[in-house]
């Protein structure tokens, strides 16, 4: 079975940075589409970003184009999420996830991580 690891969440300021990982711990990503997922309080969660590891091919949502970027390293079997400008709209606890397919859809994912924190306040 396939398990992963978050980590890297924590607390900045406003319009400060974050390096999220998701780690691997048994199995492989290589094969996989990685995906990342938020939940802030009282709300749905949703999809922020994927990656075709294989491929490197990457999705962004729309709320985090152009200050997130999903990157990941083969032989750490590791993918990252880099957050820069980060707003107060950002908090939530992000969640790694594996699935076969390329979807943004929480259901095709098969594997997740536990999450961790994003909390962005002054």
């Amino acid at each position: 079975q396939l398990q992963l690891v978050e980590s890297g969440g924590g607390l900045v300021q406003p319009g400060g940075s974050l390096r999220l990982s998701c780690a691997a711990s048994s199995g492989t990503l290589r094969f996989a589409t990685v995906g990342w997922f938020r939940q802030a309080p009282g709300k749905e969660r949703e999809g922020v970003s994927y990656i075709i590891s294989s491929a490197g091919r990457t999705y962004y949502a729309d709320s985090v184009k152009g200050r997130f970027t999903i990157s990941r390293d083969n032989a750490k079997n590791t993918v990252y999420l880099q957050m820069n400008s980060l707003k107060p709209e950002d908090i939530a606890v992000y969640y790694c996830a594996a699935s076969s397919v390329s979807s943004m859809d929480s259901r095709h994912y098969n594997y997740w991580g536990q999450g961790t924190q994003v909390t962005v306040s002054s």
